[in-house]
């Protein structure tokens, strides 16, 4: 066989403005997930590590870390914390980014519990980081991620449930979500600037929404959405000619109607 994968691209094209995902069948019978990317696939494994790997006889690098920080423990009561050192963050972080990819792409699946299976798996990643890594920046380069990942969780947990009009329950992981986007806002002293976090504007607006078909009202202010505010300002921007101002006001909208995650590593 031709190592050659012009075929295959040629034959499922890239979309830019879309995420272009699919699973697959191997020849062993086994289920793969694909990602197309403009210069190529990343191919991945339903379960385990998203690259089939194990290491050190642990399904992750964040397994065998977790690991190592129990028998340090067990083994040191009275010593000084276990600590990640920058070069095991760049390993968990290159790891983190695999599982990123295997989440989006269930989620685009519509194979939400193994999204949520995923999202979870990488706040366990960061609030891990948080307590064991050495270096301050180390934690912040996981940790600014957390947001978005927090609110695909809800989305990944909530969908199902509000696709079945369960919307008590629906709207109690969402409420969850919206908990950790607040606690996040607190662990950074950030909570005057809630309504710049886009993913919190975001689960806001969606629980109004679910509210709504449930037959109940909001308990939230409607006087300030910020989505509203936005949009408004975009109006007059368009229609005094400010077009610049406009584009920034346009990327601003789609961001809280649509919360993109942080720029990959």
């Amino acid at each position: 066989m031709s190592p050659d994968i012009d075929p295959i691209l040629r034959d499922w094209e890239f979309l830019p403005d879309d995420v272009t995902v699919r699973s697959i069948t191997t020849e062993a019978g086994e289920e793969r997930i694909q990602l197309r990317l403009e210069l190529g696939i990343l191919q991945m494994y339903v379960d385990g590590r998203p690259d089939g790997k194990r290491i050190h006889d642990c399904e992750s690098w964040l397994e065998y870390h977790q690991k190592q920080q129990l028998a340090h423990d067990q083994q040191n009561p009275d010593s000084a914390r276990y600590l990640l050192q920058p070069e095991d963050c760049a390993e968990l972080l290159r790891e983190g980014v695999q599982y990123y990819h295997r989440y989006l792409s269930f989620w685009h699946l519509g194979r939400y519990e193994l999204c949520a299976r995923d999202t979870t798996r990488n706040l366990q990643l960061f609030a891990f980081v948080r307590n064991h890594a050495k270096h301050d920046r180390d934690k912040l380069q996981f940790d600014q991620w957390r947001p978005y990942v927090t609110m695909m969780h809800a989305r990944a947990v909530a969908t199902p449930l509000a696709d079945l009009e369960e919307w008590e329950a629906a709207i109690h992981v969402i409420d969850s979500g919206i908990r950790g986007l607040e606690e996040f806002l607190v662990d950074y002293g950030q909570e005057e600037h809630a309504d710049r976090l886009s993913e919190l504007q975001f689960l806001r607006r969606w629980r109004k929404d679910l509210l709504s078909k449930s037959g109940e009202e909001s308990d939230e202010d409607e006087s300030g959405d910020p989505v509203d505010q936005i949009r408004q300002q975009l109006e007059q921007a368009i229609a005094e000619e400010r077009y610049e101002e406009a584009a920034e006001l346009r990327d601003q909208l789609r961001q809280l109607q649509d919360p993109r995650p942080p720029h990959l590593p």
